[in-house]
């Protein structure tokens, strides 16, 4: 009885990976051909948002912890690779490593003193977090308040490659999230992810097994913070430029609606949430506010439609996780 058990979870772990591995060379495949029949600057610009995503729903979507103040990561990640690469002339690589480590510091920081609330205390105290750094970044000199950081130097990559050429960078770009996507992967299907999936499920079981799960969700948070500054890094790169946009809690609000638009709880719903609402945001641009109400309405529709989330739906349908 066992042995035809073992079978069948083998079986269907099987079946799981093949398909991830046939979602995960389609993804590869658009992605490769996609400067050629778009505009790289608007799939580097999906590419970071979509990174962003996925780091917000390895918290949301496999801990089952709601933060409204991922923007904190994500755009002072971006004022500090903006920062040292403009003012300290670092070379691009230095800069995102400084970036990102400026995130992790803010999400350990921010982490310690939420994480042993729960639910809309949570998520309020990361809301809150975030906010006071919001009004440190409107008048702090090195952010450059309401103007932000413009004309960031895109510079040499390693000495060597010319980040200015739009092809160079897409490359590095699409090289970077792609590496933060496979760990992520690895991350959920590891013995630690097992552990914060069983906290999302049920804590109370998770603590009486002997976990520390307060330390768990501690270490899942500053991965997740650490993960949505780096997207903010290589996005300070792409647009040479790092504003309070980056760190309004609307881009919260933003990286929130692409996760359950794409699946929450799922690898590739983060990624086809972010390319959806990035496109939206780039071609109904020209319909002025109307955009808008014309977003509202696709988002009611997402709701009703695929309440799974798009990638949620169609995984359950055909029987597979993706």
């Amino acid at each position: 009885m066992a042995t035809v058990a073992q079978a069948a979870a083998l079986k269907a772990r099987h079946d799981s990976e093949r398909s991830v591995g046939v979602a995960f060379a389609i993804m590869l495949a658009f992605l490769v051909a996609g400067p050629f029949l778009l505009y790289p600057v608007f799939l580097m610009k999906a590419l970071c948002f979509a990174l962003f995503a996925c780091a917000f729903n390895l918290l949301i979507g496999y801990v089952g912890l709601v933060s409204f103040g991922h923007a904190l990561y994500f755009g002072w990640a971006s004022y500090l690779t903006a920062y040292a690469a403009k003012s300290w002339g670092m070379q691009p690589e230095i800069a995102i490593l400084i970036g990102t480590a400026t995130a992790a510091a803010l999400g350990i920081v921010a982490g310690i003193v939420a994480i042993r609330r729960q639910g809309i205390y949570f998520a309020m105290i990361t809301l809150a977090l975030a906010q006071m750094m919001y009004l440190v970044a409107l008048r702090l000199p090195l952010t450059g308040g309401e103007d932000g950081i413009q004309a960031v130097p895109r510079g040499r990559l390693f000495g060597l490659f010319d980040l200015n050429h739009e092809m160079t960078m897409y490359i590095f770009v699409l090289v970077v999230v792609l590496a933060a996507f496979l760990l992520i992967y690895r991350i959920i299907n590891s013995p630690f992810g097992e552990v914060l999936k069983a906290i999302r499920e049920n804590e109370p079981r998770t603590i009486s097994l002997g976990y520390q799960t307060d330390r768990y969700k501690v270490v899942a948070f500053v991965l997740s913070a650490t993960l949505a500054g780096l997207a903010g890094s290589v996005k300070a790169l792409v647009f040479q430029l790092a504003s309070l946009t980056d760190v309004h809690w609307t881009m919260s609000g933003e990286v929130l609606l692409m996760t359950l638009v794409g699946g929450l709880g799922t690898i590739f719903g983060p990624v086809v949430g972010a390319f959806l609402i990035v496109a939206m945001e780039n071609y109904l641009a020209s319909f002025g506010q109307w955009v808008l109400i014309i977003q509202g309405a696709i988002f009611v529709v997402c709701v009703l439609v695929f309440r799974r989330g798009i990638v949620g739906e169609l995984a359950h349908r055909l029987h597979v996780r993706l």
